[in-house]
């Protein structure tokens, strides 16, 4: 197993390459340039001639790409933004807690809501204990995440004063509306998710065995079917908590969160090339890492792809 984390670690080096290239050549080709977007309309051409040479700007493409790409990846350095002048790696370390902490509480509530409701439906197959859970999580997969967002905040915050409108000021109270705003809709997936793996499990042999060996429902489904359903649940849940790192910009936004999101999104409007590129690659390697440790759960979830490490009673 060792040798297996090791390789995928290697392997993030070209996905890390790839990454930051292709979203140094969109920037690039983009039409304008930074000065301009900084400046604003009324500067004058000469300001904003010097402006982008000081900015090195005006260097060739691959001149750029690999002096960014080697301070980046052997010093650290992922240089200073262009519109406030502070290095991008030390905004990125305030921001990526914040996307963390709303990623991970919003992971927690689609999973407490989705499991739960998925294995009922599952179970109760047809029946009203299935349909309406499936029906309200396909009304909810549907709704985007910032009309919900919307909703709860005229609700909770400006007609009741219980939570605070936005911004992180308020400590885990700033966290509770952005969380279920987002966790709702990933919930309604996870509920259709583990709903579909575990019809497919419980019709399985095994399943009917336990059944006529005269095993109560109860540890039929959550100690025999649950734990072979259990992986396109981790899959979904960490695919989604990836996406959510640097996703959950409209939520981000809307609830006033500084997070990664909003970083690399107003990089984007002033062309902000370090912050772009520097909050892409970061979001990269956190990707990378998440789906390492999803793939790596396989092993405690299903007995069968841990022997895959293992030879001779010795891990890889």
């Amino acid at each position: 197993m060792y040798r297996y984390v090791i390789r995928r670690l290697f392997l993030m080096i070209p996905v890390v390459l790839g990454v930051s290239f292709i979203i140094f050549s969109i920037l690039y080709f983009i039409p304008g340039d930074p000065a301009s977007n900084i400046l604003g309309v009324g500067a004058t051409p000469e300001a904003v001639a010097q402006l982008n040479e000081q900015l090195g700007f005006n260097k060739p493409f691959l001149v750029r790409y690999v002096n960014y790409i080697t301070d980046a990846l052997f010093h650290g350095d992922f240089g200073n933004s262009y519109q406030n002048k502070l290095p991008v790696l030390g905004e990125i370390a305030k921001r990526v807690p914040i996307s963390a902490t709303l990623s991970f509480g919003a992971i927690v509530v689609s999973l407490v809501i989705g499991v739960p409701l998925g294995v009922l439906s599952a179970y109760k197959q047809y029946s009203l204990w299935d349909k309406v859970p499936t029906g309200i999580a396909l009304f909810i997969a549907a709704t985007p995440a910032f009309i919900i967002g919307m909703l709860l905040m005229l609700i909770f915050s400006l007609r009741l004063g219980w939570l605070p409108v936005s911004g992180i000021t308020y400590g885990w109270k700033s966290y509770i509306l952005p969380v279920i705003s987002l966790g709702l809709p990933y919930g309604a997936r996870q509920l259709r998710f583990t709903r579909s793996s575990m019809l497919e499990t419980i019709r399985q042999d095994y399943v009917r065995t336990a059944k006529a060996k005269g095993a109560s429902p109860r540890i039929v489904i959550w100690r025999h079917a649950m734990r072979n359903a259990l992986m396109p649940v981790i899959t979904v849940a960490g695919t989604s908590f990836g996406a959510m790192l640097g996703g959950a910009i409209a939520i981000e936004s809307l609830f006033g969160l500084p997070g990664l999101g909003t970083y690399i999104a107003d990089g984007i409007k002033f062309k902000d090339v370090p912050a772009v590129t520097g909050g892409i690659i970061v979001y990269a390697v956190l990707f990378s890492l998440i789906i390492l440790l999803v793939d790596l759960s396989y092993a405690f979830v299903d007995p069968r792809i841990k022997a895959k490490y293992v030879e001779g009673g010795k891990a890889k």
